[in-house]
Formats: C-alpha cells, sequence, structure tokens
C-alpha cells in the first residue's frame, strides 16, 4: 500500500533529502509544503506562507498525508519570537490536516534541546553523552513549543509521533541556515584561492574535545525508520553518524580534500565572521572565474551558525543506545560526510 508523505519545509537541507530518501525507496507518494519549488523530481510542491494559517489551510485543502515530516523553522531576533513563530508553524499545518486520518507526525528538532537556544546557546554544562530522557532545560526553547503542538494534536487526532533530534547536520543544501559543509567548503575554496591560512575557527574545547555530527542522509533513514517502525512510535530520538571524532583530527582531512594545508591551531577562536568580513567580492570573484552557479557569498555560507557550533565552550556528543536497542543500526563514517557533501557541491557547481 502507498504511502501518503507530506513534508513541511521540502526544500531544506532535511527535507529535500528525506524526500529523495522515500521516493528512492518505492511505496511512497511525496508532497512538500514550503514557499519555493523543490528541486527533487517527483515532489509535488504545495506553496504557502507556513506562519499564515489561511495559506497554510488553502494549500493544504485537497492533501491527506498519512505521514507528516515536520523539518521547518524560521529564524528570528529573539527566543519569545522564535517560540511564537515555530510553534505556529507546527499548529497551521496540523490544525489545517485535522480530521484526515494522520497515521504518523515526525517533528526534527536538534541539539538545542540540551544547549538551549541562540539566546543562552551552550551556557549550562548538561552531561555527556546527551541521553533522551534528559530533563528539559528552564526557560524558553522553540523546540519544546514544536513538540508541544505535536503532543496535542496527537492526543486530539490519535496520531503517532517521533521526534529526531540530529547534532550539527552535513550534507548536500544550497540557501540553508545551517550547512556546516557547504560553509567550510566556501571557506577552503577562499583560502585556496587567496593563500590565507585554513585556520579553525572555534574555540579551544572545541579543537580537543569528543563530539560528533549527523550526516543529513542518516536522518533522513531515521526519519524513515520511526516512521515505520512501530516499536519507534512516541518516544524521542538522538540520531548522529555513530561515530565522535576531535576537530583537531577532522581538521587536516578537510584541508587535504582542498589541496591545502590546515594551520597550526592558534590557541584562541577566530570566527569565520570575522575572517569572512570582506569575502563577498572574493567569493563573486571565485564565482566568475570558475564559471560557478551564481549564488552570493550568504546563500552558500552561513557563517554565524558554524561558528556558534565551533565556538562552543563544552562537550558536545549524543548516546544512541535508544535507536539501536530497537533496530536502527546505521552508520556513517563522517570524513565522508563531509567530502561527499563536497564532491556534490562541486558536481552542481556550486563551488570550485
Amino acid at each position: 500500500m502507498t504511502r501518503q508523505a507530506l513534508i513541511v519545509g521540502a526544500t531544506g537541507i532535511t527535507g529535500s533529502n528525506l524526500a529523495e530518501n522515500l521516493l528512492a525507496s518505492g511505496g511512497w507518494t511525496v508532497s512538500g509544503l514550503s514557499r519555493s519549488q523543490s528541486r527533487v523530481t517527483g515532489v509535488q510542491t504545495l506553496s504557502c506562507d507556513l506562519i499564515d494559517p489561511p495559506s497554510v489551510r488553502s494549500a493544504l485543502a485537497d492533501a491527506s498525508p498519512s505521514h507528516v515530516f515536520i523539518t521547518a523553522w524560521s529564524r528570528q531576533e529573539t527566543e519569545a519570537e522564535n517560540c511564537r513563530i515555530n510553534g505556529a508553524i507546527v499548529r497551521n499545518v496540523l490544525e489545517a490536516l485535522a480530521g484526515r486520518g494522520i497515521e504518523h507526525v515526525a517533528l526534527t528538532t536538534g541539539t538545542k534541546h540540551y544547549l538551549g537556544p541562540f539566546e543562552s546557546y551552550a551556557k549550562t554544562k548538561p552531561e555527556t553523552p546527551f541521553r533522551e530522557e534528559q530533563v528539559r532545560l528552564p526557560g524558553e526553547n522553540f523546540y519544546y513549543v514544536q513538540e508541544d503542538e505535536v503532543f496535542a494534536a496527537s492526543k486530539r487526532e490519535g496520531f503517532t509521533w517521533s521526534i529526531h533530534r540530529p547534532h550539527t547536520l552535513i550534507g548536500y543544501a544550497v540557501g540553508n541556515a545551517m550547512n556546516m559543509a557547504a560553509t567550510l567548503a566556501v571557506y577552503a575554496s577562499i583560502c585556496r584561492e587567496t593563500g590565507r591560512p585554513f585556520v579553525f575557527p572555534g574555540s579551544p574545547e572545541q579543537w580537543e574535545a569528543v563530539t560528533d555530527v549527523t550526516d543529513v542522509r542518516i536522518l533522513a533513514k531515521h526519519l524513515h525508520w520511526a516512521a515505520t517502525t512501530s516499536a519507534a512510535a512516541n518516544l524521542a530520538f538522538n540520531v548522529v553518524n555513530g561515530e565522535v571524532f576531535r576537530w583537531k583530527w577532522l581538521w587536516p582531512r578537510l584541508a587535504a580534500y582542498f589541496g591545502i594545508e590546515a594551520a597550526p591551531y592558534p590557541g584562541s577562536p577566530k570566527p569565520l565572521e570575522v575572517q569572512m568580513a570582506d569575502a563577498g567580492p572574493i567569493w563573486d570573484e571565485i564565482v566568475a572565474k570558475y564559471s560557478l552557479e551564481s549564488n552570493a557569498l550568504r546563500r552558500v555560507a552561513s557563517f554565524w551558525h558554524t561558528d556558534a557550533d565551533l565556538g562552543r565552550q563544552i562537550e558536545t556528543f549524543n548516546d544512541m543506545g535508544r535507536s539501536r536497542e530497537l533496530g536502527f543500526l546505521e552508520y556513517q563514517d563522517t570524513t565522508r560526510s563531509f567530502t561527499d557533501a563536497f564532491d556534490r557541491l562541486r558536481s552542481d557547481r556550486i563551488i570550485p
């Protein structure tokens, strides 16, 4: 029997990779709810403004998905606004689909569940590895608001749910606010072109500490698995590659991909937003020189977000025991997570 998937945020890094996964597996039709057209062949795009209830209702007027995957968010100036807007995104979609017979809703949040929102990011020191049963942090966090919207709708409608908490996402995407792979690829390309040192921009703690990341392909498999595995119903899950590493080990490997040397770590943060403050015109010259797709620097690199991840002053890695016990055994080599994303960015003429 064919399942009907609705992916909220289908053009983002998670939504697009999930769409590819579901369509490749067979047995799914896929609709995508987003402002813009999905690049994934086979996705029916339903265009709307996710924070406008009438727009969402109109887009979903004829939709009857069996499975809803919520992968969208919108960054706001304050966490109070993040809570209001991002809670509304979830509520608007689920209210528009009320009474349509949804079987399962999957919500993607992230490790800020344990680290706190941008305003107070990584100011507490929760015990590592992070485990799903750890209590919520005090204060506002839009992930908690989104979870509560799913829980409330589940009680009204009777569908099952799953919550997915990836760490830093690594994978192919263009125009995504949180894509470290594209950001570091752009940074390395500029360093190679200009002779600037390829210096790790983060904190001494991140340089030395154990950490992990989430390949977006692993996340897509995890979303698919939880949505179709009865034992995974009504549970929250961490989802990471299954490999831990230290940045001082990985950084030279990323440099080698681009044919450059990794600079010695300077002992203190060198934020990319500062290093790359003058890089817009440089990137435009690189785009012209190598006949790349015409993307402004701000579209392909999110220096602020990579700085936030690499600037943390605490150790951060995640336990996957809950998923393993229920049968999700996928593993992804982290170096390959980056280099596979770099390969695809090159193939699509996003980077030289």
